[in-house]
């Protein structure tokens, strides 16, 4: 097996994880961040809306693109 033919299922397994740590991180910060400035960003629970929002559409795309892997072979 080469490489080239792992490329689609790591990015698949990494969009998933890096989706689940946004989606749960960004839930923290809606929860423990109301009212608090974030780095001199913004308030915190801004950023956690933008987390899960993101995270959701991260993990969305790993389930797909394993799914379309999984199909094809």
């Amino acid at each position: 097996m080469k490489f080239k033919d792992l490329v689609w299922p790591l990015i698949a397994f990494t969009s998933y994880i890096l989706g689940g740590i946004l989606t749960f991180g960004g839930a923290g910060l809606i929860m423990f961040m109301k009212g608090k400035d974030l780095w001199g960003w913004g308030e915190g629970h801004t950023f956690g809306y933008l987390f899960v929002s993101l995270g959701l559409l991260l993990s969305i795309l790993g389930v797909l693109i394993m799914r379309i892997l999984r199909n094809r072979i």
